[in-house]
Protein backbone atom coordinates (compact mmCIF):
# COMPACT_ATOMS: atom_id res chain seq x y z
CA UNK A 1 0.00 0.00 0.00
CA UNK A 2 1.19 3.35 -0.85
CA UNK A 3 0.00 7.38 -0.64
CA UNK A 4 2.13 10.36 -1.06
CA UNK A 5 0.34 12.46 2.05
CA UNK A 6 -2.50 12.04 4.71
CA UNK A 7 -5.21 14.10 5.86
CA UNK A 8 -4.78 12.93 9.39
CA UNK A 9 -2.51 14.54 11.34
CA UNK A 10 -1.89 11.96 14.27
CA UNK A 11 -1.15 8.89 14.03
CA UNK A 12 0.29 5.36 15.28
CA UNK A 13 2.50 2.82 14.17
CA UNK A 14 5.26 -0.02 14.52
CA UNK A 15 8.15 1.09 12.52
CA UNK A 16 8.90 4.49 10.77
CA UNK A 17 11.62 4.15 8.40
CA UNK A 18 12.89 7.46 6.88
CA UNK A 19 14.43 7.31 3.88
CA UNK A 20 13.57 5.53 0.86
CA UNK A 21 16.61 4.42 -0.53
CA UNK A 22 17.34 0.52 -1.46
CA UNK A 23 18.36 0.07 2.19
CA UNK A 24 15.21 1.94 3.35
CA UNK A 25 13.31 -0.19 1.18
CA UNK A 26 14.89 -3.65 1.96
CA UNK A 27 14.71 -2.88 5.83
CA UNK A 28 10.61 -1.94 5.36
CA UNK A 29 10.28 -4.76 3.39
CA UNK A 30 11.77 -7.20 5.90
CA UNK A 31 9.96 -5.89 8.88
CA UNK A 32 6.72 -5.77 7.11
CA UNK A 33 7.11 -9.44 6.05
CA UNK A 34 7.42 -10.17 9.45
CA UNK A 35 3.72 -8.62 10.25
CA UNK A 36 4.98 -5.30 11.23
CA UNK A 37 2.77 -2.16 10.90
CA UNK A 38 5.89 -0.35 8.41
CA UNK A 39 5.39 3.53 7.22
CA UNK A 40 8.39 5.12 5.09
CA UNK A 41 8.62 8.66 4.92
CA UNK A 42 10.68 9.68 1.92
CA UNK A 43 11.35 13.57 1.10
CA UNK A 44 11.66 13.68 -2.82
CA UNK A 45 8.26 13.19 -4.39
CA UNK A 46 8.86 9.90 -6.44
CA UNK A 47 12.30 7.60 -6.32
CA UNK A 48 15.64 8.81 -7.18
CA UNK A 49 16.13 7.51 -10.46
CA UNK A 50 19.76 8.16 -10.90
CA UNK A 51 22.38 5.70 -10.47
CA UNK A 52 24.42 5.99 -7.52
CA UNK A 53 26.07 2.41 -6.22
CA UNK A 54 27.36 0.25 -9.23
CA UNK A 55 27.49 -3.29 -7.69
CA UNK A 56 26.65 -5.83 -5.16
CA UNK A 57 27.56 -9.03 -4.08
CA UNK A 58 26.58 -12.82 -3.49
CA UNK A 59 25.28 -12.11 0.53
CA UNK A 60 23.24 -9.12 -0.88
CA UNK A 61 21.77 -11.24 -4.00
CA UNK A 62 20.83 -13.28 -1.37
CA UNK A 63 18.80 -10.80 0.39
CA UNK A 64 16.91 -9.61 -2.94
CA UNK A 65 16.34 -13.59 -3.43
CA UNK A 66 14.77 -13.51 0.17
CA UNK A 67 12.41 -10.59 -0.80
CA UNK A 68 11.46 -12.40 -4.48
CA UNK A 69 13.15 -10.27 -6.45
CA UNK A 70 16.48 -12.30 -7.56
CA UNK A 71 14.98 -13.49 -10.84
CA UNK A 72 13.81 -10.04 -12.03
CA UNK A 73 17.02 -9.04 -11.40
CA UNK A 74 19.03 -11.39 -13.54
CA UNK A 75 18.36 -10.22 -16.53
CA UNK A 76 19.17 -6.75 -15.81
CA UNK A 77 22.72 -7.23 -14.23
CA UNK A 78 25.96 -8.19 -15.37
CA UNK A 79 28.09 -11.13 -13.68
CA UNK A 80 31.44 -9.47 -12.87
CA UNK A 81 33.99 -12.09 -12.83
CA UNK A 82 37.79 -9.89 -13.11
CA UNK A 83 38.35 -6.30 -11.32
CA UNK A 84 41.41 -5.19 -12.85
CA UNK A 85 43.86 -2.37 -11.64
CA UNK A 86 46.40 -0.94 -14.45
CA UNK A 87 48.74 2.09 -14.11
CA UNK A 88 48.93 4.95 -16.68
CA UNK A 89 50.42 2.44 -19.58
CA UNK A 90 47.00 0.65 -19.81
CA UNK A 91 49.36 -2.50 -18.26
CA UNK A 92 47.46 -4.45 -15.64
CA UNK A 93 49.25 -4.30 -12.36
CA UNK A 94 46.79 -6.86 -10.53
CA UNK A 95 43.41 -8.05 -10.68
CA UNK A 96 40.93 -9.84 -8.47
CA UNK A 97 38.63 -12.89 -9.74
CA UNK A 98 35.27 -13.43 -8.75
CA UNK A 99 33.64 -16.99 -8.20
CA UNK A 100 30.68 -17.81 -10.74
CA UNK A 101 28.80 -19.06 -7.36
CA UNK A 102 30.34 -17.72 -3.68
CA UNK A 103 29.26 -18.56 -0.15
CA UNK A 104 26.09 -17.34 -0.16
CA UNK A 105 25.06 -19.31 -3.22
CA UNK A 106 25.42 -16.48 -6.19
CA UNK A 107 27.83 -14.83 -8.46
CA UNK A 108 29.94 -12.67 -6.12
CA UNK A 109 29.88 -9.88 -7.67
CA UNK A 110 26.84 -8.14 -9.81
CA UNK A 111 27.20 -4.73 -11.71
CA UNK A 112 23.35 -2.91 -11.71
CA UNK A 113 22.08 0.03 -12.85
CA UNK A 114 20.64 1.18 -9.73
CA UNK A 115 17.04 2.80 -11.27
CA UNK A 116 16.42 -1.36 -12.09
CA UNK A 117 17.16 -2.34 -8.68
CA UNK A 118 15.22 0.53 -7.25
CA UNK A 119 12.26 -0.16 -9.06
CA UNK A 120 12.24 -4.11 -7.86
CA UNK A 121 11.92 -3.09 -4.62
CA UNK A 122 9.77 -0.50 -4.97
CA UNK A 123 7.56 -3.10 -6.52
CA UNK A 124 8.11 -5.69 -3.29
CA UNK A 125 7.63 -2.95 -0.85
CA UNK A 126 4.32 -1.76 -2.12
CA UNK A 127 3.42 -5.26 -2.43
CA UNK A 128 3.64 -6.03 1.45
CA UNK A 129 1.62 -6.07 3.42
CA UNK A 130 1.24 -3.40 6.37
CA UNK A 131 3.60 -1.34 4.51
CA UNK A 132 2.79 2.14 3.77
CA UNK A 133 4.97 4.37 1.58
CA UNK A 134 4.45 8.49 1.65
CA UNK A 135 6.56 10.06 -0.74
CA UNK A 136 7.32 13.66 -0.39
CA UNK A 137 6.89 13.61 3.55
CA UNK A 138 10.10 15.34 4.17
CA UNK A 139 10.87 14.66 8.27
CA UNK A 140 10.90 17.81 9.66
CA UNK A 141 11.17 16.79 14.07
CA UNK A 142 11.77 14.03 15.94
CA UNK A 143 11.33 13.58 19.81
CA UNK A 144 11.29 10.33 22.14
CA UNK A 145 10.77 8.90 25.41
CA UNK A 146 11.74 5.74 26.93
CA UNK A 147 8.58 3.74 24.97
CA UNK A 148 8.50 5.45 21.76
CA UNK A 149 9.06 8.00 18.95
CA UNK A 150 7.09 10.89 17.76
CA UNK A 151 8.07 11.98 14.36
CA UNK A 152 6.86 15.14 12.73
CA UNK A 153 6.69 16.22 9.02
CA UNK A 154 6.18 18.76 6.97
CA UNK A 155 3.10 20.00 7.45
CA UNK A 156 2.31 19.18 11.02
CA UNK A 157 1.06 15.77 10.43
CA UNK A 158 2.77 13.28 13.41
CA UNK A 159 3.29 9.49 13.56
CA UNK A 160 4.21 7.43 16.86
CA UNK A 161 6.14 4.68 16.05
CA UNK A 162 7.78 2.16 18.76
CA UNK A 163 10.93 2.03 16.67
CA UNK A 164 12.48 4.62 13.87
CA UNK A 165 14.84 3.17 11.65
CA UNK A 166 16.60 6.37 9.69
CA UNK A 167 17.91 5.07 6.14
CA UNK A 168 18.02 9.04 5.26
CA UNK A 169 21.84 8.97 3.86
CA UNK A 170 25.56 10.42 4.42
CA UNK A 171 23.47 14.16 5.25
CA UNK A 172 21.04 12.44 7.12
CA UNK A 173 18.41 14.78 8.98
CA UNK A 174 17.86 12.27 11.74
CA UNK A 175 21.53 11.67 12.99
CA UNK A 176 21.94 15.81 12.78
CA UNK A 177 18.62 16.28 15.11
CA UNK A 178 20.20 13.55 17.89
CA UNK A 179 23.32 15.44 17.35
CA UNK A 180 25.36 12.04 16.82
CA UNK A 181 29.09 13.02 15.60
CA UNK A 182 31.42 10.94 13.16
CA UNK A 183 34.36 9.36 13.28
CA UNK A 184 36.45 11.22 10.36
CA UNK A 185 39.17 9.32 8.88
CA UNK A 186 39.91 12.33 6.87
CA UNK A 187 39.58 10.07 3.01
CA UNK A 188 38.10 13.16 1.22
CA UNK A 189 38.44 13.28 -3.03
CA UNK A 190 36.48 14.94 -5.28
CA UNK A 191 35.30 13.23 -8.37
CA UNK A 192 33.33 13.73 -11.59
CA UNK A 193 30.95 10.95 -12.03
CA UNK A 194 30.05 10.46 -16.11
CA UNK A 195 27.33 7.92 -16.90
CA UNK A 196 26.28 6.38 -20.09
CA UNK A 197 23.79 4.35 -22.03
CA UNK A 198 25.57 2.56 -24.46
CA UNK A 199 23.17 1.97 -28.03
CA UNK A 200 24.91 -0.84 -28.96
CA UNK A 201 27.92 -3.23 -27.62
CA UNK A 202 30.51 -1.36 -27.00
CA UNK A 203 34.07 -3.48 -25.99
CA UNK A 204 34.43 -1.27 -23.06
CA UNK A 205 36.38 -2.27 -19.76
CA UNK A 206 33.85 -3.52 -17.03
CA UNK A 207 35.70 -3.15 -14.01
CA UNK A 208 38.75 -1.21 -14.17
CA UNK A 209 40.90 1.07 -11.73
CA UNK A 210 43.66 3.15 -13.79
CA UNK A 211 46.42 4.74 -11.50
CA UNK A 212 47.30 7.52 -13.64
CA UNK A 213 48.97 9.80 -11.30
CA UNK A 214 47.40 12.72 -13.66
CA UNK A 215 43.99 11.62 -14.54
CA UNK A 216 43.01 8.83 -11.85
CA UNK A 217 40.33 7.08 -13.62
CA UNK A 218 37.45 4.51 -12.55
CA UNK A 219 35.43 2.54 -15.66
CA UNK A 220 32.54 0.24 -14.86
CA UNK A 221 29.77 -1.26 -15.89
CA UNK A 222 26.39 -0.39 -14.96
CA UNK A 223 25.08 -3.74 -16.27
CA UNK A 224 24.25 -4.66 -19.75
CA UNK A 225 23.30 -1.26 -20.74
CA UNK A 226 25.08 0.98 -18.87
CA UNK A 227 28.51 2.22 -18.12
CA UNK A 228 30.41 5.05 -15.94
CA UNK A 229 33.58 6.94 -16.52
CA UNK A 230 34.43 8.54 -12.96
CA UNK A 231 37.70 11.00 -12.98
CA UNK A 232 39.53 12.35 -9.90
CA UNK A 233 39.69 15.83 -9.91
CA UNK A 234 41.83 18.55 -8.42
CA UNK A 235 39.41 20.18 -6.32
CA UNK A 236 35.31 20.82 -6.28
CA UNK A 237 35.94 23.93 -8.32
CA UNK A 238 37.50 22.07 -11.12
CA UNK A 239 33.50 20.40 -12.26
CA UNK A 240 32.06 23.12 -13.97
CA UNK A 241 34.57 23.81 -16.68
CA UNK A 242 35.57 19.80 -16.67
CA UNK A 243 31.56 18.79 -16.94
CA UNK A 244 30.88 20.35 -20.32
CA UNK A 245 29.96 17.36 -22.58
CA UNK A 246 32.70 18.12 -25.24
CA UNK A 247 35.29 17.71 -22.66
CA UNK A 248 33.79 14.70 -21.10
CA UNK A 249 33.38 13.13 -24.50
CA UNK A 250 37.17 13.90 -25.17
CA UNK A 251 37.93 12.18 -21.93
CA UNK A 252 36.23 8.78 -23.03
CA UNK A 253 37.13 8.95 -26.58
CA UNK A 254 39.80 6.28 -26.07
CA UNK A 255 36.34 3.75 -25.57
CA UNK A 256 33.45 5.65 -26.54
CA UNK A 257 31.84 7.63 -28.92
CA UNK A 258 28.69 9.77 -29.24
CA UNK A 259 27.95 6.71 -31.64
CA UNK A 260 28.34 4.58 -29.02
CA UNK A 261 26.28 6.04 -26.41
CA UNK A 262 24.45 8.86 -25.08
CA UNK A 263 25.80 10.52 -21.97
CA UNK A 264 23.16 10.72 -19.35
CA UNK A 265 24.33 12.41 -16.59
CA UNK A 266 27.37 14.25 -14.92
CA UNK A 267 27.59 14.65 -11.37
CA UNK A 268 29.93 15.60 -8.95
CA UNK A 269 30.87 13.55 -5.54
CA UNK A 270 33.31 13.62 -2.55
CA UNK A 271 34.39 10.04 -1.74
CA UNK A 272 34.12 10.44 2.32
CA UNK A 273 34.66 7.69 5.34
CA UNK A 274 32.80 8.54 8.08
CA UNK A 275 31.77 6.34 10.77
CA UNK A 276 28.95 7.51 13.60
CA UNK A 277 29.64 7.36 16.88
CA UNK A 278 26.22 5.87 18.06
CA UNK A 279 23.94 3.59 15.85
CA UNK A 280 21.46 3.95 18.55
CA UNK A 281 20.03 6.29 20.41
CA UNK A 282 16.94 5.48 22.26
CA UNK A 283 14.02 4.27 20.44
CA UNK A 284 15.84 5.40 17.00
CA UNK A 285 18.69 3.56 15.18
CA UNK A 286 20.65 4.57 11.77
CA UNK A 287 21.59 2.16 9.04
CA UNK A 288 22.83 2.52 5.35
CA UNK A 289 24.69 6.35 4.96
CA UNK A 290 23.14 7.47 8.02
CA UNK A 291 25.39 5.53 10.02
CA UNK A 292 28.80 5.22 7.59
CA UNK A 293 30.23 6.10 4.62
CA UNK A 294 33.06 4.17 3.12
CA UNK A 295 35.15 5.53 -0.56
CA UNK A 296 33.80 3.01 -3.36
CA UNK A 297 36.52 0.99 -4.04
CA UNK A 298 35.44 -2.08 -3.09
CA UNK A 299 31.75 -1.51 -3.69
CA UNK A 300 30.33 -2.73 -0.56
CA UNK A 301 29.29 1.07 0.51
CA UNK A 302 24.89 -0.35 -0.63
CA UNK A 303 25.92 -3.79 0.59
CA UNK A 304 27.11 -2.82 3.97
CA UNK A 305 23.54 -1.20 4.56
CA UNK A 306 21.67 -3.76 3.23
CA UNK A 307 23.82 -5.94 5.83
CA UNK A 308 22.59 -3.40 8.83
CA UNK A 309 18.94 -4.15 7.41
CA UNK A 310 18.89 -7.64 7.64
CA UNK A 311 20.64 -7.54 11.08
CA UNK A 312 18.43 -5.15 12.72
CA UNK A 313 15.34 -6.74 10.61
CA UNK A 314 14.81 -9.74 13.20
CA UNK A 315 15.99 -7.76 16.15
CA UNK A 316 13.33 -5.05 16.02
CA UNK A 317 11.55 -8.24 14.99
CA UNK A 318 12.03 -10.02 18.31
CA UNK A 319 11.77 -6.83 20.17
CA UNK A 320 8.34 -5.36 18.98
CA UNK A 321 6.71 -9.19 19.62
CA UNK A 322 8.32 -9.03 23.37
CA UNK A 323 10.38 -11.70 22.87
CA UNK A 324 13.30 -9.98 23.65
CA UNK A 325 14.15 -6.57 25.97
CA UNK A 326 15.74 -3.40 24.28
CA UNK A 327 18.75 -4.18 25.11
CA UNK A 328 19.19 -6.71 21.92
CA UNK A 329 19.36 -3.35 19.94
CA UNK A 330 22.56 -2.57 21.67
CA UNK A 331 24.14 -5.55 19.79
CA UNK A 332 23.42 -3.84 16.55
CA UNK A 333 26.17 -1.79 16.19
CA UNK A 334 28.34 -4.19 18.35
CA UNK A 335 28.32 -6.57 15.47
CA UNK A 336 28.18 -4.14 12.76
CA UNK A 337 30.91 -1.55 13.41
CA UNK A 338 33.62 -4.02 13.36
CA UNK A 339 32.83 -4.74 9.96
CA UNK A 340 31.99 -1.40 8.57
CA UNK A 341 35.46 -0.39 9.93
CA UNK A 342 37.34 -3.02 8.43
CA UNK A 343 35.74 -2.63 4.77
CA UNK A 344 36.22 0.87 5.08
CA UNK A 345 39.76 0.89 6.07
CA UNK A 346 40.24 -1.48 2.84
CA UNK A 347 38.67 0.28 0.89
CA UNK A 348 40.72 3.79 1.55
CA UNK A 349 43.96 1.24 1.17
CA UNK A 350 42.88 0.53 -2.22
CA UNK A 351 41.50 4.09 -2.68
CA UNK A 352 45.06 5.69 -1.63
CA UNK A 353 46.78 2.92 -3.65
CA UNK A 354 44.83 3.96 -7.16
CA UNK A 355 44.87 7.80 -6.66
CA UNK A 356 48.33 8.83 -5.73
CA UNK A 357 48.93 12.10 -7.31
CA UNK A 358 52.71 11.87 -7.37
CA UNK A 359 54.31 10.43 -10.49
CA UNK A 360 57.41 9.09 -8.53
CA UNK A 361 55.21 7.04 -5.98
CA UNK A 362 53.44 6.09 -8.60
CA UNK A 363 56.13 4.11 -10.65
CA UNK A 364 57.39 2.62 -7.92
CA UNK A 365 53.83 1.01 -7.02
CA UNK A 366 53.94 -0.22 -10.65
CA UNK A 367 57.22 -1.51 -10.31
CA UNK A 368 56.27 -3.61 -7.34
CA UNK A 369 52.81 -4.69 -8.23
CA UNK A 370 53.96 -5.34 -11.85
CA UNK A 371 56.99 -7.52 -10.35
CA UNK A 372 54.71 -9.24 -8.23
CA UNK A 373 52.67 -10.08 -10.97
CA UNK A 374 55.07 -11.33 -13.24
CA UNK A 375 56.58 -13.66 -10.28
CA UNK A 376 52.89 -15.25 -10.37
CA UNK A 377 51.93 -14.05 -7.02
CA UNK A 378 48.29 -14.87 -6.59
CA UNK A 379 46.46 -11.73 -5.51
CA UNK A 380 44.50 -12.11 -2.49
CA UNK A 381 40.79 -13.03 -2.33
CA UNK A 382 39.14 -9.52 -0.38
CA UNK A 383 37.28 -11.62 2.35
CA UNK A 384 35.06 -9.85 4.97
CA UNK A 385 35.74 -10.63 8.85
CA UNK A 386 33.14 -12.94 11.13
CA UNK A 387 30.90 -11.25 13.54
CA UNK A 388 32.99 -11.63 17.29
CA UNK A 389 30.26 -10.40 19.72
CA UNK A 390 26.41 -10.04 19.93
CA UNK A 391 24.14 -12.49 19.59
CA UNK A 392 26.57 -15.55 19.53
CA UNK A 393 26.84 -18.68 21.20
CA UNK A 394 28.95 -18.61 24.13
CA UNK A 395 31.53 -20.71 22.89
CA UNK A 396 33.52 -19.60 20.26
CA UNK A 397 34.38 -22.48 17.85
CA UNK A 398 34.91 -22.41 13.84
CA UNK A 399 32.30 -20.68 12.03
CA UNK A 400 30.49 -18.70 14.98
CA UNK A 401 30.04 -15.30 13.28
CA UNK A 402 30.71 -16.19 9.66
CA UNK A 403 28.46 -16.38 6.62
CA UNK A 404 26.95 -19.45 6.61
CA UNK A 405 27.23 -21.08 3.14
CA UNK A 406 24.10 -21.78 1.16
CA UNK A 407 24.24 -24.70 -1.28
CA UNK A 408 21.18 -26.66 -3.74
CA UNK A 409 19.40 -28.77 -1.43
CA UNK A 410 15.89 -31.42 -2.28
CA UNK A 411 13.21 -31.99 0.76
CA UNK A 412 11.53 -34.21 -1.83
CA UNK A 413 9.19 -31.51 -2.88
CA UNK A 414 11.44 -28.57 -4.34
CA UNK A 415 14.89 -28.39 -5.17
CA UNK A 416 16.65 -24.98 -5.04
CA UNK A 417 18.51 -22.81 -2.83
CA UNK A 418 18.39 -23.33 0.99
CA UNK A 419 16.90 -20.46 2.00
CA UNK A 420 13.99 -20.88 -0.69
CA UNK A 421 13.43 -24.38 -0.21
CA UNK A 422 13.91 -24.01 3.95
CA UNK A 423 12.68 -20.20 4.67
CA UNK A 424 13.13 -17.27 6.91
CA UNK A 425 14.23 -17.70 10.03
CA UNK A 426 16.78 -19.21 13.07
CA UNK A 427 18.01 -22.77 11.78
CA UNK A 428 19.15 -25.61 13.56
CA UNK A 429 21.10 -27.68 10.62
CA UNK A 430 22.44 -30.93 11.48
CA UNK A 431 22.65 -34.58 10.36
CA UNK A 432 19.73 -36.72 11.15
CA UNK A 433 21.49 -38.91 13.54
CA UNK A 434 22.22 -35.76 15.43
CA UNK A 435 18.82 -34.17 15.37
CA UNK A 436 17.56 -37.76 16.66
CA UNK A 437 20.33 -37.64 19.44
CA UNK A 438 18.69 -34.18 20.76
CA UNK A 439 15.63 -35.87 21.67
CA UNK A 440 13.43 -33.43 23.49
CA UNK A 441 15.33 -30.79 23.07
CA UNK A 442 14.46 -30.80 19.24
CA UNK A 443 11.26 -29.77 20.46
CA UNK A 444 11.80 -27.50 22.34
CA UNK A 445 14.09 -25.80 19.42
CA UNK A 446 11.05 -25.75 17.38
CA UNK A 447 8.89 -23.75 20.23
CA UNK A 448 11.47 -21.33 20.44
CA UNK A 449 10.66 -20.49 16.67
CA UNK A 450 13.74 -22.48 15.37
CA UNK A 451 13.50 -24.45 12.36
CA UNK A 452 15.32 -27.63 13.25
CA UNK A 453 16.36 -29.19 9.58
CA UNK A 454 17.98 -32.76 9.32
CA UNK A 455 20.45 -32.77 6.14
CA UNK A 456 22.35 -35.61 4.55
CA UNK A 457 23.58 -37.03 0.85
CA UNK A 458 19.92 -38.44 0.35
CA UNK A 459 17.69 -36.93 2.82
CA UNK A 460 15.17 -36.34 4.28
CA UNK A 461 16.51 -32.71 3.09
CA UNK A 462 19.11 -33.41 0.48
CA UNK A 463 22.42 -32.17 0.35
CA UNK A 464 22.53 -32.17 -3.64
CA UNK A 465 26.23 -31.00 -4.42
CA UNK A 466 27.84 -31.66 -0.77
CA UNK A 467 27.87 -27.79 -0.05
CA UNK A 468 27.20 -28.48 3.71
CA UNK A 469 29.36 -31.92 3.84
CA UNK A 470 32.45 -30.19 3.01
CA UNK A 471 31.47 -26.54 5.36
CA UNK A 472 30.80 -28.89 8.11
CA UNK A 473 34.34 -31.21 7.37
CA UNK A 474 36.31 -27.26 7.07
CA UNK A 475 35.03 -26.17 10.50
CA UNK A 476 35.03 -29.24 12.13
CA UNK A 477 31.56 -29.41 13.60
CA UNK A 478 28.38 -31.79 12.85
CA UNK A 479 25.73 -29.07 14.07
CA UNK A 480 25.39 -25.23 13.15
CA UNK A 481 22.47 -22.68 13.95
CA UNK A 482 21.85 -19.97 11.83
CA UNK A 483 20.53 -16.67 12.31
CA UNK A 484 17.93 -14.75 10.32
CA UNK A 485 20.59 -12.31 8.60
CA UNK A 486 22.78 -15.62 7.41
CA UNK A 487 25.34 -15.59 10.14
CA UNK A 488 26.66 -18.13 12.29
CA UNK A 489 25.02 -17.80 15.87
CA UNK A 490 27.12 -21.11 16.63
CA UNK A 491 28.94 -24.59 15.94
CA UNK A 492 29.47 -27.59 17.41
CA UNK A 493 30.80 -30.94 16.97
CA UNK A 494 30.97 -34.23 18.80
CA UNK A 495 28.98 -35.95 21.20
CA UNK A 496 27.54 -33.79 23.15
CA UNK A 497 28.39 -30.47 21.38
CA UNK A 498 25.13 -30.13 19.37
CA UNK A 499 22.92 -30.37 22.25
CA UNK A 500 25.02 -27.71 24.16
CA UNK A 501 24.41 -25.47 21.43
CA UNK A 502 20.95 -25.89 20.71
CA UNK A 503 20.44 -25.22 24.77
CA UNK A 504 22.35 -21.76 24.31
CA UNK A 505 20.18 -21.53 21.71
CA UNK A 506 17.04 -21.69 23.59
CA UNK A 507 18.29 -19.71 26.06
CA UNK A 508 19.33 -16.82 24.24
CA UNK A 509 16.01 -16.84 22.42
CA UNK A 510 14.24 -17.20 25.58
CA UNK A 511 15.05 -14.28 27.51
CA UNK A 512 11.61 -12.31 27.56
CA UNK A 513 7.89 -12.88 26.96
CA UNK A 514 6.62 -10.28 28.31
CA UNK A 515 3.36 -8.27 25.99
CA UNK A 516 4.82 -5.41 24.33
CA UNK A 517 3.63 -2.05 25.59
CA UNK A 518 1.36 -0.07 23.73
CA UNK A 519 2.38 2.52 21.63
CA UNK A 520 1.37 5.85 22.85
CA UNK A 521 2.04 9.70 22.37
CA UNK A 522 4.97 11.47 24.02
CA UNK A 523 3.87 14.55 25.77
Amino acid sequence: MSVNRRSNTAETTDVVVVGYGPVGMVTAALLGRSGHRVVVLERYDGLYNLPRAASFDDETMRTFARLGIADELLPKVRVQHRYEWTGASGEVLREHRYEERGPSGWAEWYMMYQPDLEDALDAAVRATPGVEVRMGAPVTGIRQDDSCVVVTVEGGATVTARQVIACDGGNSFVRGTLGIEQDDYGFSEPWMVCDFRLRRPTPVPTARQVGDPARPTSIISLGPDHHRFSFMLDSETDFEAESVPAKVWDRVAQHLTPDDADLIRVATYTFRSRIAHHWRRGCILLAGDAAHQMPPFLGQGMCSGIRDAQNLAFKVDRVLRGHAPMELLDTYQAEREPHVRTVTEMGIELGRLQTTRDPAVAEARDRRLLAERTAGRKQETIRFPALTCGLLAAESLPGRGGLSRQGVVDDGVARGRFDQVVGDGFVFLAAPEVIADLGSTAQELARAGVKVVAISADGPLTDVEGTYARWFAENGCSAVAVRPDFYVYGSAGGPVGPRALAEDLIRALGQSAATPPPVRAVL
